[in-house]
C-alpha cells in the first residue's frame, strides 16, 4: 500500500509546477504542497539508487548511495545559499542529523524487536558524527564575534569542510571495500538504464520543486507564525529525509532493526560529514559562500544526540524504553528549537 502510495504520489512533481507556473496560488499553499511533493521524488531517489546498485560491486553501489541519498538536502542547501538563506541552510543541514539520530534511531527501537545491535559499525558512524561537532565548533567561534556571514570567515570554513569531507571518504571507501562481489541481480530489478534515467528525472524534479519549497519558505514562516529556524531544522529537515525516515521505520517494524539503524544512524553521519562539507565548499559559486557559524543551540542539538545514541550503543542491545527516550529527546530539541526563534531577534 506505501509503495503504491509513493508511486501515485510522484503525479504531485509535475502537477505542483503547473500550479506554480499557471495558476500562481499563494506561497503557504505551495511551501506545503512542494514539501509534500518531495516525499515521492525523494522515495524515487532512493529506489533507483538501489536498483543501479543491483548491477554493480558494492564500491560503485556505495558511491551512489554516497552521491544521491541525500540529494534532496544538498539540493534544497544549495537552493537556499542561492536565495541567501544560510540560516536556513544551516538549519536543515543540523536538523537531518539530529532527527536522523534521535527521531528515526527512537522510532526504529520502538516499533522494531529487542535485540542485539551491530554495535562497532554503529559506534563508528556515531564516531564520525562527535568529530562532526568538534570540527564545526572549532569553526564557529570565529562566527561569535562580528558578522558571522563575512567572506572572511567564509574563507576560514574550506579547511574544515576539506577535512570532514575527506575523513567521510576515507571511512565510506574502506567500508565499500570489505563488501562481497554482488550477484546477479534479481528478474524484477531494473535495468542500469532504466534506473538511471529514473534517477536523473527525480533529481531534476526535485531541484524545481526545492526552489519552489524554499522560494516559499518565507512566506509561510509569516503566516503560520513560525520562525524560519524552526520551519528549517525541523520542518523541512524531516521533509527532505522523510524517504529515509520512513523506509528506516519500515525496516524496524518487519524485524530488522540492524539494518534501520545503520540506515539512521549512517545517514545522520553522511549529512554532518558529506552533505554539510559539499554545500560549503560549492556554495563559493554564488555571491555569498556559506560560513560554518552555527549557533549554539544547533551544536548543542548535535552534540546531545550523539551522546544520547553512543549511550544506547554502548551494550549493543536495543531496547524499546531506549527508543522512548531517543523520540522524546527529539520532542524537547524541538521545542527548543521554537522558542530559539531566527538568529539575530
Amino acid at each position: 500500500m506505501a509503495r503504491r502510495l509513493l508511486w501515485a504520489g510522484l503525479a504531485l512533481a509535475p502537477l505542483t509546477i503547473v500550479l506554480d507556473l499557471a495558476v500562481h496560488p499563494s506561497k503557504t499553499a505551495m511551501f506545503v504542497l512542494a514539501a509534500i511533493a518531495l516525499i515521492p521524488l525523494a522515495w524515487m531517489i532512493g529506489e533507483a539508487t538501489e536498483q543501479a546498485g543491483e548491477h554493480t560491486g558494492p564500491r560503485i553501489a556505495g558511491l551512489l548511495n554516497a552521491s544521491f541519498g541525500n540529494a534532496p538536502e544538498l539540493i534544497i542547501a544549495l537552493i537556499a545559499v542561492s536565495d541567501t538563506l544560510p540560516n536556513v541552510v544551516r538549519g536543515s543541514l543540523v536538523g537531518s542529523v539530529v532527527s536522523n539520530l534521535l527521531l528515526v534511531f527512537g522510532a526504529a527501537l520502538l516499533l522494531g524487536d529487542e535485540g542485539r545491535l551491530e554495535r562497532r559499525s554503529l559506534i563508528v558512524q556515531t564516531g564520525l558524527v562527535a568529530i562532526a561537532v568538534v570540527v564545526l565548533l572549532l569553526a564557529t567561534i570565529p562566527g561569535w564575534h562580528g558578522n558571522p556571514e563575512r567572506h572572511s570567515l567564509a574563507d576560514l570554513s574550506i579547511g574544515p569542510a576539506i577535512f570532514l569531507l575527506v575523513i567521510y571518504l576515507v571511512i565510506t571507501v574502506i567500508g565499500v571495500r570489505r563488501g562481497e562481489r554482488p550477484e546477479a541481480p534479481p528478474e524484477a530489478a531494473w535495468s542500469m538504464r532504466t534506473s538511471l534515467i529514473a534517477l536523473g528525472i527525480a533529481t531534476v524534479a526535485t531541484a524545481w520543486i526545492s526552489e519552489i519549497l524554499v522560494h516559499s519558505l518565507e512566506a509561510f514562516a509569516r503566516a503560520v507564525g513560525l520562525s524560519e529556524f524552526f520551519i528549517a531544522i525541523v520542518i523541512v529537515a524531516i521533509v527532505g529525509n522523510a524517504a529515509e525516515h520512513g523506509g528506516a521505520i519500515v525496516i524496524a517494524y518487519r524485524a530488522n532493526l540492524n539494518l534501520a539503524a545503520q540506515i539512521a544512524i549512517s545517514s545522520g553521519a553522511q549529512v554532518g560529514l558529506l552533505v554539510l562539507p559539499v554545500v560549503t565548499l560549492l556554495s563559493f559559486a554564488f555571491a555569498h559562500p556559506l560560513t560554518l557559524a552555527f549557533r549554539p543551540v544547533e551544536l548543542a542539538a548535535m552534540a546531545i544526540s550523539t551522546v544520547l545514541v553512543a549511550v544506547v550503543l554502548w551494550d549493543g542491545r536495543g531496547r524499546r524504553w531506549e527508543g522512548v527516550l531517543l523520540v522524546a529527546s527529539y520532542v524537547g530539541l524541538a521545542v527548543a528549537f521554537y522558542f530559539s526563534g531566527d538568529r539575530g531577534r
